[in-house]
């Protein structure tokens, strides 16, 4: 019984022992390894062209900023933080051994609080830091000016966010299809153009679904965003909204098209008030298929770039927002 007890002992310390001298033994292979790798780092933080790529660096990091429920803008979604990836750097600039700022590797850094965390609010405009803006086109009539606004659209490439009015849907799907396979993205107008301010909750809902089920049914699309008729609102109504997978969308610049300003005019004046994160609302009129290509250009010459909702509310940078030259 002795015996039997001592060689299970003995076994139990000899896999200790051999345990503990693969972690300790200076000659293990893994040990060796380790110290191989410390080395090769230590070799690097030395390398003048590292130590430089880790300096420039500091120059380009950008924290990430926070969704937030503001006060006056309501919910205002988060942008990436950005940092220099100074290993991936190092590595495509090491055969030359040249810094080169050209060819630096970045990565973003996605904030803590994200859009989807706050409460049910309404948005009226993208992060203030994200060098985009979005043209909201919201359709129940003016029929004959959407040819020309998708052509404009299209010679730019500038894909817009149209919302559509469920009735308009069903009485012109080959138009609802046209602007679909142009690539714009399509959104939620209800169904009858109502005051939703004035609604009951079942009418709201009934509003809601009948266009979702009408937009479905002709162009094969559930909408994310819904954006109220003549913008208006109460809470309830976001409320149901976001119960239905669809957050509220109103604007921060308006052409005020549907009183058919002169295009030259409304254009300017759009111009002048557009800003990072802008969110333009315009209809099918001849005011705005008139004046369309001045406001595109426009914006674009500002140093926007001209982005569908969802392109606006995702928190990604745009060429990581950074000058190198």
């Amino acid at each position: 019984m002795r015996s039997k007890f001592s060689v299970h002992l003995f076994i139990f310390l000899f896999i200790i022992l051999i345990a503990y001298g693969t972690i300790q033994n200076p000659f293990s292979v893994n040990y060796i390894d380790q110290l191989k790798q410390e080395s090769i780092m230590v070799s690097k933080m030395q390398d003048p062209l590292y130590e430089k790529i880790a300096t420039e660096a500091k120059k380009y990091e950008k924290e990430p900023i926070d969704a937030v429920a503001d006060k006056v803008w309501k919910a205002v979604p988060g942008y990436n933080g950005l940092e220099v990836d100074i290993e991936a750097s190092y590595q495509k600039m090491k055969k030359e051994a040249v810094f080169d700022k050209h060819k630096l590797v970045f990565r973003e850094l996605e904030p803590k609080v994200h859009l989807e965390d706050l409460p049910p609010l309404p948005i009226y405009k993208g992060n203030p830091e994200k060098p985009m803006v979005s043209l909201l086109v919201n359709v129940a009539w003016g029929n004959e000016y959407l040819p020309d606004m998708l052509k404009i659209m299209n010679k730019h490439d500038v894909k817009s966010t149209f919302f559509l009015d469920g009735s308009w849907v069903k009485n012109n799907p080959k138009l609802a299809k046209m602007i679909l396979e142009e690539g714009h993205e399509i959104g939620n107008h209800a169904y009858s153009h109502p005051d939703m301010k004035q609604l009951s909750a079942a009418r709201i809902k009934e509003e809601l679904n009948k266009t979702n089920e009408v937009i479905y049914a002709t162009l094969e699309v559930t909408p994310k965003w819904f954006a109220p008729p003549s913008g208006s609102f109460r809470q309830e109504v976001v409320d149901i909204a976001a119960n239905l997978n669809m957050k509220t969308i109103m604007w921060s610049v308006d052409t005020v098209d549907w009183k058919r300003p002169d295009p030259q005019s409304m254009a300017q004046r759009v111009l002048g008030k557009v800003h990072p994160g802008a969110m333009v609302l315009m209809h099918p009129t001849s005011s705005t298929a008139a004046g369309l290509e001045q406001m595109i250009v426009g914006i674009k010459n500002k140093g926007y770039q001209i982005g569908t909702v969802s392109h606006l509310m995702d928190e990604s940078r745009i060429n990581f927002g950074v000058t190198l030259d």
